[in-house]
């Protein structure tokens, strides 16, 4: 979910909240151009705009990076405007006109962590930036902790501002590789706060995934790292090695030496496949295990195991899985 607004629009005369939003229109419209008109609902709030992105959660990365861009390149002066990011249920509705509308924790958490924001920047929620970091590295270089702050409800939001990017990222159908050169800035700019980003750059990422947020799908590998096997040393090198080293004695004990141990047998594991709408965190046996989407297929070892899917406030879906080796399993959920 995305929300903007233009600074101090209220305060502006009736002929300047024309201009500045024709202006806005514009930049918004072409910031929305890769994404799909089918995976994105724009909603109209006066004094800016509100995005619901029903499809890969990295194209509202890509469309605020490239709207922030377009604002701070207006002239003869810079159109001012705050961002924010949130991953967060959200319920379409039809409005007394009988347009659509957008209700939810998703997009009232997305105008909080905006609120927050200083001009020209952008700040996400804490679910948002779990998904996007989860995805690449280079994105989780993209954002820097800018601490806890309190809304008029007294919720506390945890945010993360995004670099600047020169200029932002698109990404292309062919897919492209990260580029995440420069280093992280020093502060993060928060309304209220002091700090400003210096004037050090974090390049911009351009990843294709194929994700989907609401009925799609892409597979994120979790856990450690991958594992590695260490290639097998010869059995018969060692003790020619030693034979023409140190004949006699050596050799005798090169090959009194206990032979390499055998390789550990693999773990019987059943699969797991995940069918989440619109998105869930996932646990295991009370371990968390990513988020669904983007998490589509896993395994554990087989026997007793306890899956637990959340979402906010929503119940917890629980279910408990009793699996034998090469067993697939399939945990579907909608909140």
């Amino acid at each position: 979910m995305l929300f903007v607004d233009i600074v101090e629009y209220s305060k502006k005369s009736v002929t300047e909240q024309l201009s500045l939003k024709q202006r806005f229109n514009a930049m918004l419209v072409d910031a929305l151009k890769h994404v799909a008109v089918g995976d994105r609902i724009v909603l109209d709030t006066g004094d800016g705009a509100a995005v619901s992105f029903l499809g890969n959660p990295e194209d509202s990365l890509f469309a605020a990076m490239r709207l922030r861009d377009a604002l701070q390149a207006e002239e003869p002066a810079p159109l001012l405007g705050r961002i924010g990011l949130n991953l967060g249920p959200v319920r379409l509705i039809k409005d007394i006109n009988g347009q659509l509308n957008i209700i939810g924790d998703g997009i009232n958490v997305a105008q909080r962590v905006m609120s927050f924001a200083e001009p020209g920047y952008i700040l996400v929620s804490r679910s948002y930036y779990e998904v996007l970091a989860r995805l690449s590295d280079d994105y989780e270089r993209l954002f820097q902790y800018g601490g806890t702050h309190t809304d008029k409800h007294v919720r506390e939001h945890s945010v993360y501002a995004i670099g600047p990017s020169s200029p932002a990222t698109e990404r292309t159908e062919a897919g492209a590789g990260a580029d995440a050169g420069g280093a992280p800035p020093l502060a993060v700019p928060v309304a209220g706060g002091r700090s400003r980003w210096n004037n050090k750059r974090v390049a911009g990422v351009a990843v294709a995934v194929a994700v989907v947020l609401a009925g799609g799908a892409l597979a994120l590998r979790l856990g450690g790292g991958k594992e590695t096997t260490q290639a097998p040393v010869s059995i018969e090198a060692q003790p020619a090695a030693a034979k023409e080293a140190a004949p006699g004695p050596a050799k005798a004990a090169a090959d009194a030496a206990p032979p390499p141990a055998a390789a550990r047998p693999s773990v019987a594991k059943i699969t797991v496949t995940l069918a989440i709408a619109p998105w869930g965190e996932v646990y295991v046996d009370g371990q968390v295990h990513g988020v669904s989407p983007p998490l589509k297929v896993f395994s554990v070892p087989a026997g007793k195991h306890t899956i637990e899917i959340r979402n906010t406030t929503f119940p917890a879906h629980v279910i408990h899985i009793d699996g034998k080796a090469g067993e697939k399993v399939r945990v579907e959920h909608k909140f």
